[in-house]
């Protein structure tokens, strides 16, 4: 019976625990690069963006510690254990396996075994600041795609930052700063990433949240992607198709989830007090057991395979590019300019296949008006006719393409990029369902303006009408504002100073 009624316990709980998902493990697009399909003229490619399925990027990363010598155990000493700080008789000794802590055990698989960890040396030289940089390297570009997490198995540190490159090392920026206090570490205000919106995604903070000394349950650090990414695809990232829409039109939204190299640099240790104990500095050091980046080989929408080989990651390019990241076309094919491929239209995207040099079409072995069409090469005399109100033009280009207007995409340039609405051409959207909502109980009226309730006011029904008179909380009996119709708000990118989808 009680077998019976575990097994059901079980089964619900497994039940629920679907349900109650809430980030779907794979994205599932943009896993084939072309396939074959068929014409009146036989079989021809159809090429769309593709990219390599998310992984764990830790597999193929390269760490490097500064000062080079700050992993315990050169020579032995001993440390204090993290729940009693008093109880010194722990010992790191790096001549012998089972006492050594080296750095690759930050990225060990652990399963069941008992939990392994890097080291670092005591404090024993307090009042001299303890600090470590862990740089991790692919040589590289990557493009995260879940959650940094970092469980330290000391306690977190008092300070700490993580910083990102994208040009291997030689240039950094911060991602997040981290500490007990944010305003005496660093002069920020502390917040967390529900503090953020999305327009304010980018907005580089320092939270508080991660830095607890020796407490319960206070082992890990997040950096969170996600909880960005569902700024613009939602709560649960069900709609993804407006995250891509975003990532294809903003640039610095794109940089912001890419880089070739992280760095985890710890400027203080879990004190847990105001002061630092100096007749037992055994108890204060640096211990990570396990980091996680999981992410994908950046190629550019042009490849769905990564292939790492001596020591080193490339994309295995298709849509006739090449290079580590795919980021030019091959030879004889730069009929246009390169450009990487895009996630719209959803869900196979464009491919922007490099295209045959005019100088090679004459000594290609066969060019069928199918094979023209399915890698779009244009003989500069094919006309085309392009919507006027999206495009820049009513016709094609020298390369036989519509050239879109800012918010606008598909082959006629007649279709709108998620966060834009068509009114005589794609304009920015006021207020939409999907990224920008109306507050405090106002409703989206045709995508450029909200209804606001009686005592509210402003683009996004925001701000209360009774503080423009100034008259919130007074007894003259004028604090409650007449109902009164909503004026025509003009287009939020506009007010923000940006003609683009998103002001960040």
């Amino acid at each position: 019976m009680y077998l019976s009624r575990f097994l059901s316990i079980h089964a619900l709980w497994v039940t629920v625990s679907s349900v109650m998902q809430p980030y779907p493990l794979v994205w599932g697009h943009y896993d084939v690069c072309k396939t074959q399909i068929y014409t009146e003229e036989g079989k021809v490619w159809d090429y769309m963006a593709c990219q390599p399925e998310s992984t764990d990027m830790t597999k193929y990363l390269k760490v490097k510690l500064d000062p080079p010598d700050i992993t315990c155990g050169d020579p032995p000493e001993t440390f204090c254990a993290m729940g009693n700080p008093y109880m010194c008789n722990n010992e790191c000794d790096a001549s012998t396996p089972e006492l050594a802590h080296p750095p690759e055990l930050m990225f060990d698989f652990e399963g069941r075994h008992p939990s392994t960890f890097w080291q670092s040396a005591t404090w024993k030289e307090y009042p001299k600041p303890l600090q470590v940089n862990i740089t991790l390297s692919w040589s590289k570009t990557i493009e995260l795609t879940d959650n940094i997490v970092i469980t330290f198995e000391s306690g977190r540190p008092d300070q700490m930052i993580l910083e990102k490159s994208l040009d291997y090392g030689r240039t950094w920026q911060p991602y997040q700063y981290y500490a007990t206090d944010c305003l005496d570490a660093f002069h920020m205000d502390p917040k967390s990433v529900k503090d953020l919106s999305q327009h304010t995604v980018l907005e580089i903070i320092c939270t508080e949240e991660y830095s607890t000394g020796y407490m319960t349950n206070s082992k890990i650090i997040h950096f969170e992607i996600k909880d960005r990414f569902a700024f613009f695809a939602g709560p649960w990232l069900r709609n993804m198709a407006s995250l891509y829409g975003q990532l294809d039109t903003t640039k610095k939204l794109r940089d912001f989830f890419t880089v070739t190299d992280l760095r985890i640099r710890l400027l203080r240790p879990a004190v847990g007090e105001i002061f630092v104990d100096e007749l037992h500095l055994a108890r204060y050091f640096y211990a990570i057991s396990d980091i996680k980046v999981h992410g994908r080989c950046k190629c550019n929408l042009h490849a769905t395979v990564c292939v790492y080989d001596n020591s080193k990651l490339t994309c295995e390019c298709e849509h006739n590019t090449t290079g580590p990241d795919c980021g030019k076309c091959k030879k004889n094919y730069q009929g246009r300019p390169w450009s990487p491929g895009s996630y719209l239209p959803i869900p196979k995207g464009t491919a922007n296949t490099c295209i045959p040099s005019i100088s090679s079409i004459g000594i290609a072995p066969k060019l069928t008006l199918s094979t023209v069409s399915s890698v779009q090469v244009a003989n500069h005399k094919r006309e085309c006719y392009c919507n006027p109100l999206g495009s820049v033009h009513d016709r094609c280009n020298g390369s036989g393409f519509c050239e879109c207007k800012t918010g606008t995409t598909g082959p006629k340039c007649d279709e709108c990029l998620p966060g834009n609405s068509w009114h005589y051409g794609c304009q920015p959207n006021v207020c939409d369902n999907e990224l920008l909502h109306c507050q405090n109980g106002g409703t989206c009226h045709n995508n450029v303006r909200c209804l606001c309730p009686a005592a509210y006011t402003g683009i996004l029904c925001e701000k209360l009408r009774c503080e423009e008179s100034g008259s919130c909380g007074s007894d003259s009996g004028q604090g409650a504002p007449s109902r009164g119709s909503p004026a025509l708000l003009l287009p939020l990118a506009a007010l923000l100073g940006t003609a683009g989808p998103l002001a960040i």
